[in-house]
């Protein structure tokens, strides 16, 4: 077998991407850890940062494999649904191994790539149930969650499986990451229910300024490193990215604005991170003018589901529905309303551009992502919650889960 060409530009580009979508986990833990209470914060930031570790073991162990290992084409994957263990520990890859996407990358920084996605997308549900769960429940949580429903969507859109087969579009993880988080966090906030001791976070908006930069700064690489090559898609996905968080956090701004009669930093921060993940699905697939009316649109739509979670009395915490679960379907659907070839070839053209069969796809897998995310959600947590206590008991929580879980305190005046 001839050696590998390795492209240098797109393999360093995909390394650096790598980096930006790891720093996103840490990102996320202070974008949380400042939502919450001061008594709470460690326990929500490790989390995210235990899902660097646990994640990775399974990515390696066999995560890589059921995601990418054999396709609905040939024969060789699950009924579509899930690939095979043929590269389970890695096994059979080498140094000349190309990767799936584009040939001149190696396997393995492939592999790393896709990694972490896997690391941060379970994170993204923890902010729902914030202060109230166990963390032993939690890694069961996050092991079968894995198992259940990331693996399955990574293979079915992005792994050759029947979605693909159907023509679904999703650039970055609109679905892959947003929908199922956020549909598997109302899932989530449905089963344990409200907290029993009031929270009076968010105890440092600084905090989750720190994250909100962070994660803006990492989403570079999450979805321009969707590419997998340096080209003009991936300079479009690039600049979709940074417009759709502009407008959007200035569109919630603006709500917060007029609502409140006070224009709200925190507002700004999560307005900015809806549109983050709006844009995630449509990003290498539309115009920059499209990308900024996704971002207003994501700003309207996404203030509008929080306030409607309020009103129900839902209590997602940190709005992991009303941000990423909404924000992920409303892109993954404006994707099927505004792609055009035009801005990527490799794509499809959507609805305005006559496309209408594309639009019902991208519809049709919003539908079937969140009734797997939350059926698969809701039952593990109820078999969980058979094994050891999902929720922790009210004397915990009136005490802080960092003491009560952890034996431990972010600041002194804790302690």
């Amino acid at each position: 077998m001839p050696a590998m060409v390795i492209d240098t530009g797109n393999t360093a580009f995909m390394l650096l991407c790598s980096s930006l979508v790891m720093l996103m986990t840490p990102g996320l833990a202070f974008f949380y850890g400042g939502l919450v209470g001061r008594k709470n914060v460690l326990a929500i930031m490790i989390q995210s940062f235990v899902s660097m570790g646990w994640t990775t073991v399974l990515w390696w162990a066999f995560g890589f494999s059921l995601c990418f290992s054999g396709d609905l084409k040939s024969g060789t994957d699950v009924m579509g649904l899930i690939g095979n263990l043929d590269w389970a520990f890695l096994r059979g890859i080498t140094l000349n191994t190309p990767s799936l996407i584009n040939p001149t990358i190696p396997m393995f920084v492939f592999c790393a790539y896709q990694m972490m996605f896997a690391i941060i997308t379970p994170a993204l549900i923890t902010g729902a149930f914030a202060n109230r769960v166990t963390f032993k429940a939690y890694m069961l949580f996050l092991t079968a969650w894995l198992i259940l429903v990331y693996f399955p969507f990574v293979h079915m859109i992005w792994g050759g499986g029947i979605l693909a087969s159907w023509g679904v579009l999703d650039f970055a993880g609109g679905i892959v990451v947003h929908n199922i988080a956020g549909i598997a966090a109302l899932a989530s906030v449905l089963y344990v229910g409200k907290r029993q001791v009031e929270d009076r976070g968010p105890h440092s908006i600084p905090l989750v300024a720190l994250g909100t930069g962070l994660l803006w700064f990492g989403w570079y690489g999450f979805n321009a490193g969707s590419e997998f090559r340096v080209d003009s898609v991936t300079a479009v996905a690039f600049v979709n990215t940074d417009f759709a968080a502009s407008f959007a956090a200035i569109a919630w701004l603006a709500m917060d604005w007029i609502t409140t009669k006070k224009p709200k930093f925190l507002g700004l921060l999560t307005g900015a991170v809806a549109g983050l993940a709006t844009i995630t699905p449509a990003a290498g697939y539309v115009s920059p003018a499209t990308a900024c009316l996704i971002g207003i649109v994501a700003g309207l739509v996404c203030f509008y589901a929080v306030a409607l979670k309020n009103k129900l009395g839902w209590d997602d915490a940190l709005d992991v529905w009303g941000v990423h679960g909404v924000g992920g379907a409303l892109g993954i659907v404006l994707c099927g309303v505004f792609a055009t070839t035009a801005f990527n070839p490799a794509g499809a053209d959507g609805l305005l551009r006559g496309n209408p069969h594309f639009f019902f796809i991208q519809l049709g897998a919003v539908a079937l992502s969140s009734i797997w995310a939350f059926v698969f959600t809701y039952g593990m947590l109820w078999l969980i919650d058979r094994i050891t206590t999902v929720k922790v008991d009210e004397a915990g929580e009136a005490a802080g889960l960092d003491q009560s879980l952890h034996g431990e305190a972010a600041y002194l005046e804790n302690l």
